[in-house]
């Protein structure tokens, strides 16, 4: 059963984060919240100790301190916030998180540029609504597509991967 829960919630949600992102430009609360309360289920299965479970929560908390300063500032959604410090609870005070933080900025410079530079060459006229706000010039970036991006890249080294696949070894 744990293996099945590590192979399905973390990589649903983040699949599930990046696409209605790039549809519809917004991340559901209930995505983020997902996120947490899969940790804590799959620390609880996985007899992580309560200590760590807390300090898991609390980088989490931290995160969410400065992506809201962020947001408050208009650098970044409020979807992309929430979702940055769920993910966060997941790799806790580990090299993961950075690993996470530096890939998720990589790829959002990445898809910034790519759609800047697509937005400069075709206009939005496709008729089809998601793709149409892509291309408009003042539409801004759907972050949640690098966030997730970087979130399985980081995630199928991790170690709850490695615990995944042993329970899957027997």
């Amino acid at each position: 059963m744990l293996s099945a829960v590590l192979l399905t919630i973390f990589p649903f949600a983040m699949i599930y984060a990046a696409s209605s992102d790039l549809v519809s430009m917004t991340i559901a609360n209930r995505v983020s919240l997902g996120l947490v309360a899969g940790f804590v289920l799959v620390a609880a299965l996985s007899g992580m100790a309560l200590p760590m479970i807390g300090l898991h929560l609390a980088v989490g908390f931290g995160c969410l301190a400065v992506t809201f300063t962020l947001f408050a500032m208009g650098w970044i959604g409020g979807g992309d916030a929430k979702l940055l410090a769920a993910t966060a609870v997941w790799f806790g005070p580990t090299l993961d998180l950075a690993n996470y933080v530096l890939l998720g900025a990589v790829y959002g410079g990445l898809l910034t540029v790519g759609l800047l530079v697509t937005r400069v060459f075709f206009v939005p006229v496709t008729g089809v609504d998601f793709i149409d706000r892509l291309l408009e010039p003042t539409t801004g970036v759907p972050y949640g597509i690098a966030l997730g991006a970087a979130g399985l890249t980081v995630y199928s080294e991790s170690a709850w991967m490695t615990l995944a696949l042993t329970a899957l070894g027997g």
